[in-house]
C-alpha cells in the first residue's frame, strides 16, 4: 500500500517511525506549515517534518487543506490509504480521497473523551484507564467506526505528560497492527456505540485551569494532573501566576479558609481545600523557571 501520513506533534512521530521501520511505503508526510517561535522568531520546523526530511520523505505543507494546488499535489502520491494522528480536522475531499480510506489514531477508548484534549480530561475526570483507538474517518469529530483499541493503566499520581508518552507507544504499535489488518483485508470495524453518558474532551482554556480551591482535594490533585505539564494549573499569589506542575494530597482537616495556605518559609507551601490540604511539590512562580518548591520557598518570603 502506498501511504500518505499527516501530522505535526512528536506523539505523531513514533506512529509514523513504526510505519517506517516496518517497511511500509509512507510516500509523503502532510504537517504544519512552518512557524516563527522564541525569542530570535526563527522558523520552527514540526517534529514531523523534522522526521520526513531526516528520512527523505517528501513534505507537503499546506496552509489550507482545501487549496487546489495541495489538492493536487496530494492526488499525484496516489496513496491507497491515508494515516492521520495528531493532526487538524480534514475536510471531506482529503479525507475521502484513498480507495482504502483515510484512518485516524485517538487518544481514548472510543467513543468516550472524543474531541481536542482526551488526555488531559481522562486525567481530569480521575479516570483509572485510558488507551488509544484506530478508526476510520467520516463527516462527524471521532465519531467513524472503530478497527482496533488498545488500553493502559493509569496511576493515581499519573501526569497527562506520563499518560502522553505512554498512549504515544501503544499508539504507535496499534497503528501497525491495524495497518497490517487492512492490507490483509483482515478488517472488523465496529460502528461506535451511542450512550447518554459519553464524557468528552474539548479544547481547554487559561480559564479552565485556574484552580477553584473550594473544590475537595481529589478533584484539584486531578486537575494539577491533568494539565501537568501543559497547559498547567495555576492559582494566584502575591498578585502573581503560580503555575503548579506536581502536588500531593493532605488529609489533615483545615482550620484556614479554602485558598489560604500555610508555609514553615523552608520546605513546604500548601493550600486549604474544602476538605483538607494540597501539598506543592514542583512549581513556576511568574518570571522564574521551574523549580522544586524548597528551591523556591528559599528565595521567597511568604
Amino acid at each position: 500500500m502506498k501511504i500518505v501520513f499527516m501530522g505535526t506533534p512528536d506523539f505523531a512521530v513514533a506512529s509514523l517511525d513504526a510505519l517506517v521501520q516496518a517497511n511500509f511505503d509512507v510516500v509523503a508526510v502532510v504537517t504544519a506549515p512552518d512557524k516563527p517561535a522564541g525569542r530570535g522568531q526563527k522558523m520552527n520546523e514540526s517534529a514531523v517534518k523534522k522526521y520526513a526530511v531526516e528520512k527523505g520523505i517528501p513534505v507537503l505543507q499546506p496552509e489550507k487543506l482545501k487549496n487546489p494546488e495541495f489538492i493536487e499535489a496530494l492526488k499525484a502520491y496516489h496513496a491507497d490509504l491515508q494515516v492521520v494522528v495528531a493532526f487538524r480536522m480534514l475536510p471531506e475531499l482529503v479525507w475521502n480521497m484513498p480507495p482504502k480510506g483515510t484512518i485516524n489514531l485517538h487518544g481514548s477508548l472510543l467513543p468516550q473523551y472524543r474531541g481536542a484534549a482526551p488526555i488531559n480530561h481522562a486525567i481530569i475526570n480521575g479516570e483509572k484507564e485510558s488507551g488509544v483507538t484506530t478508526f476510520f474517518l467520516k463527516h462527524e469529530i471521532d465519531t467513524g467506526d472503530i478497527i482496533l483499541s488498545d488500553t493502559v493503566a493509569i496511576g493515581d499520581d499519573e501526569t497527562a505528560g506520563e499518560l502522553h508518552d505512554k498512549l504515544m507507544a501503544i499508539g504507535a504499535s496499534l497503528i501497525v497492527k491495524t495497518l497490517k489488518a487492512i492490507e490483509a483485508g483482515e478488517v472488523k470495524e465496529q460502528p461506535q456505540q451511542q450512550s447518554n453518558d459519553l464524557k468528552h474532551a474539548p479544547k481547554i482554556f487559561k480559564d479552565d485551569c485556574k484552580i477553584d480551591w473550594n473544590n475537595d482535594s481529589p478533584t484539584i490533585h486531578n486537575l494539577i494532573r491533568g494539565l501537568s505539564p501543559y497547559p498547567t494549573a495555576f492559582t494566584i499569589l502575591n498578585d502573581k501566576t503560580l503555575k503548579i506542575f506536581k502536588a500531593e494530597i493532605e488529609d489533615k482537616e483545615s482550620a484556614i479558609v479554602a485558598g489560604g495556605f500555610l508555609t514553615d518559609g523552608k520546605t513546604y507551601l500548601k493550600f486549604a481545600t474544602k476538605n483538607g490540604f494540597i501539598k506543592l511539590l514542583d512549581i513556576q512562580y511568574e518570571g522564574k523557571k521551574r523549580m522544586p518548591i524548597a528551591d523556591f520557598l528559599r528565595g521567597m518570603r511568604l
